[in-house]
């Protein structure tokens, strides 16, 4: 008997790695405002909470709040032309949900990542494998609360006692947590096994084959 009936996945830095349109996204955004660009590596450690957390880590100190919507905006306006310039699965996803899929499990996606990219992403790269898609929207509070994990476990017909979340941060592991449900963590992800382990993560896959161990 399966532990779990349904597998909810974060999608940046998960599935998807995202890492450098976001980049060029909030560089460009960035630069028609006049604040210098930002390197890789620190839009790595800025992502996690959603799009309006990541421009306000990204502008310098001391701005008014004018200017940080500014950026915003302009980050939006090029992210939504440009979200699937350089992103792509991560090697072994599409084997990993396929399989999932055989299996009969559920699968939903719940990302901080504004809701208008994650339904343009998710049809374009996975096309019929998740019966809940969930972006970051107004009104709905965000990871690392439960609400959106909440939901789609009421679209998947699943509760706390046969749900589980995977996710590559400590937002993921809050946010299942506050929701009730175990989390496995990705070390291929933003953040990486060493800071995962500091998080003291419960249950860490280094490659996506790895999650039927979990199951």
């Amino acid at each position: 008997m399966k532990r779990y009936k349904a597998i909810i996945f974060d999608l940046d830095g998960t599935l998807l790695d995202t890492l450098t349109d976001l980049a060029e996204g909030t560089n460009y955004a960035l630069h028609v405002n006049g604040f210098p660009e930002r390197t890789l590596d620190e839009i790595r450690r800025f992502v996690g909470n959603g799009a309006r957390k990541l421009i306000e880590r990204a502008v310098p100190d001391g701005q008014i709040e004018a200017a940080l919507e500014k950026v915003r905006q302009d980050f939006n306006v090029y992210y939504k032309i440009h979200c699937k310039d350089h992103t792509g699965p991560y090697p072994g996803i599409m084997e990993m949900l396929q399989e999932l899929v055989q299996q009969g499990y559920s699968l939903g996606v719940v990302s901080n990542k504004p809701d208008f990219a994650v339904q343009d992403l998710i049809p374009e790269y996975f096309p019929d494998i998740f019966s809940s898609i969930s972006g970051e929207r107004q009104g709905v509070a965000k990871k690392p609360a439960p609400d959106l994990i909440l939901e789609a476990m009421k679209n998947l017909q699943a509760d706390s006692s046969n749900a589980v979340y995977v996710g590559d941060s400590e937002v993921d592991m809050e946010a299942a947590a506050n929701a009730g449900i175990p989390c496995i963590s990705v070390v291929w992800g933003f953040k990486g096994k060493k800071f995962l382990e500091e998080q003291q993560a419960e249950m860490i896959i280094e490659k996506p084959s790895e999650i039927q161990k979990y199951l």
